[in-house]
């Protein structure tokens, strides 16, 4: 019978070639813990403790799909995001922590959770921002949109499983056919890797994410930016917030694109790796 110490060498041997043996441990961890549906510190405090059969043959699937690169997430079928659950899967984008730290900085500029706003998540994916931010804004009134019909499947999915209402709609924002008015908070995390910046990716993000809410053309990297600005001019209220996560290499370029559309208090922030991710502007 396999131990919890048996399985971190197998998976250690296992990985060897993808992740370095300090992610591989923590990928472990992060199985064992699942698996065993217990905390990391009892899975590290008790390294005999056997793995039943089922237990074995689910660490074994989820080691065999790592093996080809997939993501944890993807392997595990979830992700945690802002202190909630979230379904993902192949047609939304994994949620990632600096954008965690985009919705602090929503709640942050609001009126506490008393805050009556109208919220538009613009390329919501797994719905994780709109969804930890109807979360903490239980008074607002949130919209999500996505291009992709299956990730906004997932997104009504994570919505009732966190117990939260949104109102997803399907909508191409290069062509946009939504109708809304009022807004007074516009966010988006969109599209914005190019072909050049793809080169030094992991292969686990390219091969296994969907490159639709991913890449954008190389001669026109700022193209959703526009398109989301452009729309926010019609449809945020006066005052009303626009909040963006950017490539880390376009911050200026970014923020000069917004005050030429008329944005005012434009704000450019550093995420905890010191990068330029995330602007904020006021209408």
């Amino acid at each position: 019978m396999e131990t919890i110490k048996d399985a971190f060498i197998i998976f250690k041997q296992d990985l060897a070639g993808i992740y370095d043996a300090q992610e591989t441990e923590a990928i472990t961890l992060t199985v064992l813990t699942d698996l065993l549906n217990s905390s990391k510190a009892t899975v590290k405090a008790f390294p005999e403790k056997e793995l039943t059969l089922t237990q074995q043959e689910e660490a074994n699937s989820i080691l065999s799909q790592l093996k080809t690169g997939k993501p944890l997430q993807y392997a595990l079928g979830y992700a945690g995001f802002y202190g909630l659950k979230f379904l993902v899967n192949p047609a939304t984008l994994i949620p990632r922590p600096e954008t965690e730290e985009l919705v602090q900085w929503v709640l942050e500029s609001v009126d506490g959770r008393q805050w009556l706003g109208n919220i538009l998540d613009i390329g919501t994916g797994s719905g994780c921002i709109a969804i930890s931010l109807k979360k903490n804004l239980p008074n607002a009134q949130v919209f999500a949109v996505d291009i992709s019909a299956d990730a906004l499947q997932t997104a009504k999915e994570n919505a009732a499983m966190n117990k939260v209402e949104v109102n997803f709609v399907q909508d191409d924002i290069l062509n946009s056919q939504l109708k809304t008015h009022n807004l007074q908070l516009i966010i988006s995390n969109p599209p914005y890797v190019t072909l050049d910046d793809k080169k030094r990716m992991h292969t686990n993000v390219t091969d296994f994410e969907p490159h639709s809410a991913l890449f954008v053309p190389e001669d026109d990297p700022l193209i959703f930016y526009k398109a989301i600005a452009d729309f926010a001019v019609k449809n945020l209220v006066k005052g009303g917030l626009l909040f963006f996560e950017i490539n880390e290499s376009l911050g200026k370029e970014t923020v000069e694109l917004l005050e030429s559309k008329g944005f005012t208090n434009v704000e450019l922030r550093r995420d905890m790796s010191d990068r330029d991710r995330m602007v904020k502007a006021t209408y």
